[in-house]
């Protein structure tokens, strides 16, 4: 190696080697005025996290983007199908908060989600059968309107499913209660023990009826809101019992047990009556299935024999 090529390969490396060492040096920046005042606010106290700014990323652009878009879609479906009172129940039914422009939006972009499932399948058809474009867009029209209707039908689905597992949980819940007071507590304090207790839907609208009387409301009121908010008969009787009991001072103890009673003949009840109904349909496969095979094997033999004799 050259005397010439050596000193310019060790300049190099000794310049690479202060730039690496520059870098790392600390930058010494001018202060700011928050850096002069935070030391005298050290020990102010922190602003709250609900003010703070959020940083909008790449899905929080879109969905400002889109948001417009969809509130102005989602007033259309309200002018069109209506029902914003029987929407509303039903959200409360099923345990959410009845904001009936937020069900709105998510009908869209159900109907969003059908109108792209539609545009498939119009696609095929049209790329398959070629002609008219009426058919494939037929198809995409009624794939909108099945997201559309599909939300609306999904909602009803779990407002019954909440009410069917809050029916389930009321006989015990309604055994705990009457427990309680037997042991002397008071009305709040037997639904404060029980929903310290227990777990559920049924606990959850109780701690809100808890929540409303400690707010300021009477308990009977706050008790009558639980009612209201459920579509289930059974409970309804029940909230009017201890409101009854609450305000006339009657034994609650045996009303709570009698109304676990009748909620249990209830159940007993269905379960009855869905047992005769799927009698009925257990029917149908041996109707047209079990019983032709049985005849079947039955006959097969003699119409054997008498071929084999002629």
């Amino acid at each position: 190696m050259s005397p010439s090529l050596a000193g310019a390969l060790l300049g190099l490396t000794l310049g690479i080697g202060l730039v690496l060492v520059w870098a790392r040096l600390p930058t010494r920046r001018r202060a700011t005025l928050d850096d002069r005042l935070f030391p005298y606010l050290r020990d102010a106290p922190q602003p709250s996290r609900l003010l703070a700014a959020r940083q909008v990323g790449g899905g929080g652009v879109l969905h400002v983007l889109a948001r417009p878009v969809v509130t102005d879609l989602a007033r259309r479906v309200e002018s069109v199908l209506g029902g914003s009172a029987s929407v509303a129940r039903r959200l409360l039914r099923a345990g959410k908060a009845p904001d009936v422009d937020r069900f709105r939006a998510e009908q869209v972009v159900w109907g969003a989600a059908g109108m792209g499932v539609g545009l498939a399948l119009g696609s095929m058809v049209w790329l398959g059968q070629g002609g008219s474009v009426v058919r494939p867009l037929l198809i995409v029209v009624s794939g909108t309107g099945a997201g559309v209707v599909a939300r609306d039908q999904w909602l009803s689905h779990e407002a019954t499913v909440r009410e069917q597992r809050m029916l389930s949980e009321f006989p015990t819940i309604a055994e705990l209660l009457a427990l309680a007071v037997g042991a002397g507590e008071g009305a709040v304090g037997a639904l404060e023990r029980v929903c310290r207790l227990s777990q559920g839907d049924l606990s959850a609208e109780l701690r809100r009826c808890l929540a409303d009387a400690r707010a300021g409301a009477p308990l009977p009121t706050a008790l009558q809101g639980l009612g209201d908010r459920t579509g289930l008969v059974s409970l309804a009787r029940f909230v009017d019992g201890m409101v009854i009991a609450v305000e006339r001072g009657t034994p609650l103890a045996e009303v709570l047990r009698a109304q676990a009673q009748d909620v249990r003949e209830d159940g007993r009840r269905a379960v009855l009556e869905a047992g005769g109904k799927k009698e009925i349909a257990m029917m149908v496969p041996v109707v047209f299935l079990v019983l032709p095979i049985t005849v079947l094997f039955a006959v097969f033999p003699g119409f054997a024999f008498l071929r084999f004799q002629i």
